[in-house]
């Protein structure tokens, strides 16, 4: 099994994974989000989740510095990744948050291996299908870059309006600077954008009935990549499941200082 403090790659369903294991306290496996790297710092290695869980963070296949194997891949790809890299911690069960794009696999995970998730945390995330499909990122791709983080922090923050960016041009050039420089000159292109293309055809919706585990959905009301009218939709459709929305957009959790409490709380419950 994994050492709870480790850093270093691991072999997992066929493929070499770059892991990331530190924190104090239960572990929790964290499944990010679209375009996620480990290399870009802070991460949620420097979250408040890291002081009350050992955490388990891994770039998927594509990204980072993990392998990126030849053909397309599938949300079942992504899913069977992490099913082989929970594995690799314990034979028991654990607790399993998913954020984003991370909560669309975390979804395909809890599905194609229930067994594995002791208590299933989704966050600023779709079902797709029937329960809306997120925000067509892919589309964004098009654009020149500067044009592309524009609509990006725009979808991202639906309150950032252009009206609100000529009343606010310091705080929005800030913004801007740090989600232009946010993209790695070394990020592998072709992993991205197989990531991008698996992400649209994710469909849950009418499978998650299934589900079991205890959940918990988490998302901010300005959020347009996962609406709260998506987040209202897995909530709908998953037994027992709690919904918690915040003053924010897709990064809530870092604009809304009760939603890391809230994280905590809930995942040391259950």
């Amino acid at each position: 099994m994994l050492e709870q403090e480790y850093r270093g790659f691991v072999a997992a369903n066929g493929l070499q994974f770059y892991v990331e294991r530190a924190g104090d306290g239960p572990t929790l496996f964290y499944i990010s989000g679209t375009g996620g790297d480990l290399r870009n710092k802070p991460n949620q290695l420097d979250s408040p989740l890291a002081k009350h869980f050992n955490l388990m963070c891994f770039d998927q296949r594509g990204l980072g510095q993990s392998a990126k194997p030849a053909g397309e891949y599938t949300m079942a790809n992504y899913a069977d990744d992490a099913a082989a890299l929970l594995d690799q911690v314990t034979d028991g069960p654990v607790r399993v948050i998913g954020v984003s794009y991370g909560g669309m696999v975390a979804q395909e995970l809890a599905l194609r291996y229930p067994s594995k998730i002791r208590s299933l945390l989704l966050v600023c995330t779709s079902a797709g299908g029937a329960g809306r499909p997120s925000f067509p990122l892919h589309e964004l791709e098009t654009l020149a870059p500067a044009e592309r983080v524009k609509r990006h922090l725009q979808v991202s923050d639906t309150r950032r309006t252009d009206e609100w960016i000529a009343a606010n041009p310091d705080h929005w050039q800030t913004l801007f600077d740090i989600s232009l420089a946010a993209r790695r000159p070394d990020r592998d292109e072709v992993g991205a954008m197989k990531q991008l293309n698996a992400r649209r055809f994710h469909d849950t919706y009418e499978r998650l009935a299934t589900l079991n585990m205890p959940v918990l959905l988490q998302g901010g009301l300005y959020d347009g990549i996962a609406p709260p009218e998506n987040m209202r939709a897995l909530e709908r459709v998953i037994p027992g499941a709690q919904l918690k929305l915040y003053e924010g957009g897709h990064l809530f959790f870092i604009q809304d200082r009760r939603a890391y409490p809230d994280m905590i709380d809930w995942l040391l419950d259950h």
